[in-house]
């Protein structure tokens, strides 16, 4: 009885990092149309933004893993959240200067810390308690993941990208003590949300230095880089983790951009409902969308894209305990497929809403595509999941190539990019369906 009061506590304290990561990784989606009008970027240089931000995890997983065998987890978590707490106040500087490559700096750094965070959590929360329930709290962890990038959309709609931002020439046409009030506000719409981060997560790291944590028990674990680079359905499924993240964050970044394209302001604001919904949500934020900017009425419906996801994993979480996971991963890539090629051949909600339903499906993919990718390689395990770790690259580079594509070619096409990301996952969950790996 004494013993599982520590233990839940510590997994509530570690719960919140998985809370605090998906938040910010959403969140930062929120910025790439504000990054474009304020330095007049291409689609492809604003993803940049993801650029830095996923490249953080391809540098730093590996080295983040031996940084923890030498520090040990506790100091380790707290190093990860020290480190994004610096991220987040760079932002500062970022803003107040109009520096695109601070904002570039401060986004690596940022996801540093989250680098250290995502290798040093999970096997936390793995040996709080007994080992026939180490999936279910891993599941429960996830689950407020999820949570967290499905609130980010709206606070980002809602706290960054609420009011009006001019363009180049619209600012050259103000007076200079207007054009230094502007500045001023464009900075402070940027400054705040990312300032209340840092507090926060100077806070969390307060906690888990007087936290009393379980000892973490030491990997004895023999296997080589070597010997997992020489694992097919391993080095496969490194690759269907790449795909799948790149084409998450691609849809997730462009979203807004793309229901401008498509006129959807006219629709939304036409349609009582959507209006009531789209108030209902920045009631909850205490905010409202009286003269708020387009961007910030279509990053609401946003919210609904990565909500999807939190939703699909109960629904994927009970499929794939009476079906093969490989034959549900695929089914959902299949859905994936079908719902963007349903929004690309169409136009007005029947196109937004099928684009948002993407989210739904993209749920289970990352949890299932890194169980079949390490089940059966024994003592490769920590290695492997490394690996797949630095996969997470995936939302830096597909998204700077998608975002290149809208440029040249337009949405539609680059969208279709996306898709065949989501053809490689159906591809490596029917070979998962059909042959058990345990090698």
């Amino acid at each position: 009885m004494n013993k599982q009061k520590p233990y839940r506590s510590s997994f509530i304290l570690l719960t919140t990092l998985f809370f605090l990561w998906g938040f910010i990784t959403v969140l930062v989606d929120s910025l790439i149309p504000r990054l474009r009008e304020l330095f007049t970027l291409t689609y492809a240089q604003a993803v940049l933004v993801q650029f830095a931000f996923f490249g953080a995890y391809f540098l730093l997983s590996i080295p983040a893993s031996y940084i923890l065998s030498k520090i040990g987890y506790k100091k380790g978590i707290i190093l990860g959240l020290l480190t994004m707490a610096t991220g987040c106040l760079l932002f500062y500087p970022a803003a107040s200067y109009r520096v695109f490559g601070i904002f570039m700096l401060a986004y690596f750094i940022l996801a540093g810390g989250m680098t250290i965070l995502q290798v040093a959590a999970n096997p936390f929360v793995a040996v709080l308690g007994s080992e026939d329930g180490a999936s279910s709290r891993l599941n429960l962890s996830q689950a407020f993941n999820s949570l967290g990038t499905a609130i980010a959309p709206a606070v980002g709609a809602l706290f960054i990208l609420s009011d009006t931002i001019k363009t180049e020439d619209e600012i050259a046409a103000l007076t200079e003590s207007a054009k230094e009030t502007y500045l001023a506000s464009e900075a402070s719409a940027v400054q705040m949300p990312f300032l209340g981060l840092a507090l926060f997560i100077g806070l969390i790291a307060v906690i888990f230095l007087f936290a009393k944590l379980p000892k973490m028990i030491s990997e004895t674990s023999t296997g080589s880089y070597t010997e997992a680079f020489q694992n097919k359905n391993l080095m496969l499924g490194v690759l269907g983790i790449f795909f799948y993240v790149g084409a998450e964050v691609s849809i997730g970044s462009f979203l807004v951009n793309y229901f401008l394209d498509m006129n959807m302001v006219p629709l939304i604001r036409e349609s009582s409902i959507l209006m009531n919904m789209a108030e209902t949500v920045a009631t909850v934020f205490f905010k409202s969308l009286d003269g708020a900017d387009d961007k910030a009425l279509l990053g609401i419906f946003v919210i609904f894209y990565w909500s999807g996801a939190m939703i699909g994993r109960f629904v994927g979480s009970y499929l794939t305990r009476i079906m093969k996971p490989g034959k549900v991963l695929g089914i959902f890539a299949t859905m994936a497929i079908l719902l963007i090629i349903l929004s690309i051949t169409t136009t007005g909600l029947l196109s937004m809403w099928s684009i948002l339903a993407v989210g739904l499906f993209n749920s289970i993919m990352f949890p299932t595509i890194f169980t079949l990718s390490i089940d059966g390689i024994g003592e490769l395990k920590p290695k492997g999941s490394g690996l797949l770790c630095t996969a997470i690259a995936g939302g830096a580079i597909i998204p700077f190539i998608c975002g290149s594509l809208i440029d040249l070619l337009g949405f539609k096409i680059a969208f279709l990019l996306i898709s065949l990301c989501y053809t490689y996952i159906l591809w490596f969950g029917y070979r998962n369906s059909k042959k058990v790996y345990t090698s």
